[in-house]
């Protein structure tokens, strides 16, 4: 019962993140609009996987030495933001994408480049780890063994998916896509600059 006081306390304060546009959700939403569902959700695995991983050293006290090594935090700020940088100017000037996807067997297949954009658009962010280390830190006991917090952790990652799998799915209804399509051409302005406003807030980051 203490185990799930405990998780059930994560969950709340974590799913108030989750829902919250970021840099995840927009990576979700390009690829889901460019490239179709099995794209958008190809990514979104991407990230969970990727946030899994934060969460796997956190636990294992790895974390603690990211939050407090200055050096290591900033190289991984900057070399998150410079990722962000060129993925937003390249998002910006990419021609309108092509007209609604009539079903989800039409998309374009996933594939591995579709999982790793997810995957390092996460990987490059230091601050999912000053959040789970507050997070655990003030939530779960230090008595809590580690293999229940790994099950945290994946109830996390699982929840992270799950809500990124819908934003893709949603988006990929032909008729709300087919919206999305006629303003192509902004819809890639709009994302390209929330890729370079990420990156700028990441750079600007302080531990």
């Amino acid at each position: 019962m203490h185990y799930l006081i405990e998780f059930a306390g994560l969950m709340a304060v974590f799913s108030l993140v989750v829902v919250a546009p970021g840099a995840d959700t927009a990576m979700v939403m390009r690829q889901s609009l460019a490239f179709g569902r099995p794209a958008g959700i190809a990514t979104s695995f991407g990230v969970g996987s990727s946030l899994l991983l934060h969460l796997t050293y956190t636990i294992l006290g790895l974390g603690l030495l990211v939050a407090k090594s200055i050096m290591i935090f900033n190289l991984l700020k900057l070399a998150g933001a410079l990722y962000l940088l060129v993925l937003g100017i390249k998002t910006w000037r990419a021609p309108a994408f092509v007209a609604p996807v009539v079903a989800a067997s039409a998309a374009r297949p996933a594939s591995l480049r579709d999982f790793g954009r997810g995957f390092i658009t996460n990987a490059l962010n230091p601050k999912p780890v000053l959040f789970f280390l507050s997070l655990f830190s003030t939530l779960v006991s230090p008595q809590t063994p580690l293999l229940v917090q790994g099950l945290y952790g994946l109830g996390m990652a699982a929840t992270l998916i799950g809500w990124l799998a819908m934003v893709a799915s949603f988006l990929t209804v032909p008729k709300v896509r087919g919206q999305f399509s006629r303003a192509g051409r902004w819809i890639n302005r709009v994302a390209g600059a929330l890729f370079v406003g990420f990156g700028v807030k990441l750079a600007l980051a302080r531990v």
